[in-house]
C-alpha cells in the first residue's frame, strides 16, 4: 500500500495476514503475497535502499490435492472428450506425464516404434533431465493409431504433421474447456489434469513397480514428492491386509508343532 519499506514491521505484516484471513484469502494465496514482498526487500537489500529485512514467516499450507481416477471414471470422462483428446489424455493416464508441457510437445521423432520408447529430451522436463517410456501394449495401440490419423491428415492436405497430438495438424493449444465438460458429464465434476500424473503413480505402485524404476518413469526426482502422488486408496490398503494375512497363515501353517516329552 503506501507504507515505505523502512516502515514495515514484523508486527505490521501480522496484521496485514490477520486481515487477509479475514478478508477470506487462503493461506497459499497470502504466502504468495509475502513470497512477493520478501523478494522485494531482498532486492532492495542487494541495491543497498534498506538495511534491515523484516521476519517474514510464511503460514502452513495443506493444499496437496488427492483426487485421482479410477478406471471406470477415467473411461466414463474419456468417452466424453473430443476424438482429438483422447489420445493425449490416454496417454497422460498410462504415463503421468505433464499434458501440457511434456505431452502436447511431442513430435513423431520423439517415438521410437522399434525400439518401444516414448522419449523426453534433456532440458525438456521440469527438472531438465530426459525421459523414456516404454511403449506398453496399451501405449502402443494408442500412438499407433493416432499415427494412421495422422497420415490420413497429411495425405488430404499435403502438409506434414510433426506433432503426435493435433487438432487436425495444428497443435493443441486450450482444452480447460472441454474437460470440464466432459468431467461433468462423467459425474466427476471437480477432476483436474494433474490428477492423470496421480492416478499414473497409484497404478504403478498397484502394479508392484519398483518406487526407483517408477520415479524414473514419470519423472519425480525426489521420494518425498513421489509418496505424495502414490495415495493409499481402500483397495490397496484392503490389498494389503490381504498379503500380510496370508503371510500369517504361512508362518502358521509351517511352524513346528510342539510335542509332550515321553516321560518313561
Amino acid at each position: 500500500g503506501r507504507h515505505r519499506a523502512l516502515e514495515i514491521t514484523s508486527d505490521l505484516i501480522t496484521v496485514y495476514i490477520l486481515q487477509r484471513q479475514k478478508a477470506g484469502a487462503a493461506n497459499a494465496t497470502i504466502n504468495r503475497e509475502l513470497a512477493a514482498l520478501k523478494r522485494a526487500f531482498h532486492l532492495a537489500k542487494r541495491a543497498r535502499k534498506v538495511e534491515i529485512i523484516p521476519h517474514i514467516a510464511l503460514l502452513k499450507e495443506d493444499n496437496a490435492r488427492k483426487g485421482f481416477f479410477e478406471p471406470g471414471d477415467f473411461r466414463a470422462m474419456l468417452a466424453h472428450l473430443p476424438d482429438d483428446l483422447k489420445p493425449v489424455v490416454e496417454v497422460a493416464y498410462v504415463t503421468g506425464w505433464r499434458i501440457r508441457s511434456e505431452l502436447l510437445t511431442r513430435q513423431w521423432s520423439h517415438i521410437d516404434f522399434r525400439a518401444a520408447w516414448l522419449r523426453l529430451e534433456p532440458g525438456e522436463t521440469k527438472n531438465g533431465k530426459g525421459r523414456i517410456f516404454p511403449l506398453t501394449s496399451e501405449l502402443r495401440a494408442v500412438l499407433e493409431q493416432q499415427l494412421a490419423r495422422t497420415r490420413a491428415i497429411e495425405r488430404a492436405t499435403g502438409q506434414v504433421v510433426p506433432w503426435v497430438f493435433h487438432r487436425n495438424g495444428e497443435p493443441i493449444r486450450a482444452f480447460r474447456r472441454a474437460w470440464l465438460s466432459a468431467c461433468t458429464k462423467a459425474g466427476v465434476p471437480g477432476r483436474i489434469p494433474h490428477d492423470l500424473r496421480r492416478s499414473a503413480v497409484r497404478n504403478l505402485e498397484r502394479a508392484g513397480v519398483p518406487r526407483s524404476t517408477a520415479m524414473e518413469m514419470v519423472g519425480h526426482q525426489t521420494e518425498s514428492v513421489y509418496r505424495r502422488y502414490a495415495i493409499n486408496d481402500e483397495t490397496m490398503l484392503r490389498e494389503g491386509g490381504e498379503k500380510l494375512a496370508a503371510l500369517h497363515q504361512a508362518e502358521r501353517e509351517q511352524s513346528p508343532k510342539v510335542l509332550p516329552l515321553n516321560r518313561s
